[in-house]
């Protein structure tokens, strides 16, 4: 892969591509438009995101905002990343990581997978990526992440990372016609590092 040129202002970057077992996680591109819009134009994958299912210029759109979503140089910056697979090289959806707060060094995790490859661990391994960059090379003291109750196999994805559930907001919002149910789980740096041994 060539070399991602990240910002000169960038406080924390990978090392672009991360890679692990089976995955490759690596900026988005032009080129990852039809991948991307084969996940997120589903109706399945829309139902928890705050997100319509999008149109094809939609993805592009989104597309072309992820290429630069690569670093952290301050508050609210995203690392969003297209996940790979590297037997076949199939596109087959995003990790992210959002700086939430530099004072109390936290961060925000997600993932969206294309139905396709549910249940095959893939959202682990690839969040598991992200969170060592956080703890190990951006020095976060918390990570969290959150899901719709109804998410199950996203709440198990979380607790196969580590996390523990910190709260149940139970009908708090609004959220596409109907009351909203949230989860949010954590991990701290230390808990972390002692499971990682």
């Amino acid at each position: 892969m060539s070399q991602v040129p990240v910002p000169v202002t960038a406080l924390y970057a990978p090392d672009y591509p991360i890679v692990t077992e089976r995955l490759r996680l690596r900026p988005f591109n032009r080129g990852d438009v039809d991948a991307v819009y084969s996940y997120r134009s589903r109706a399945d994958v829309a139902q928890f995101l705050f997100d319509q299912p999008m149109n094809h210029e939609e993805c592009a759109e989104a597309v072309r905002a992820r290429a630069s979503q690569i670093a952290f140089t301050t508050e609210g910056d995203k690392i969003l990343l297209a996940i790979e697979r590297i037997a076949d090289d199939r596109l087959i959806g995003e990790v992210s990581l959002i700086w939430r707060s530099v004072v109390d060094q936290q961060a925000e995790i997600g993932y969206i997978l294309h139905p396709d490859v549910h249940g095959q661990g893939y959202a682990t391994e690839a969040a598991r990526a992200l969170l060592v960059f956080g703890f190990e090379d951006a020095g976060l003291h918390r990570v969290y992440a959150r899901c719709d109750a109804s998410n199950l196999a996203s709440a198990r994805v979380m607790v196969r990372l580590g996390m523990r559930e910190e709260a149940h907001f139970r009908e708090h919002a609004r959220f596409k016609g109907r009351w909203d149910e949230d989860l949010i789980y954590a991990i701290l740096q230390d808990e972390w590092l002692a499971a990682r041994g």
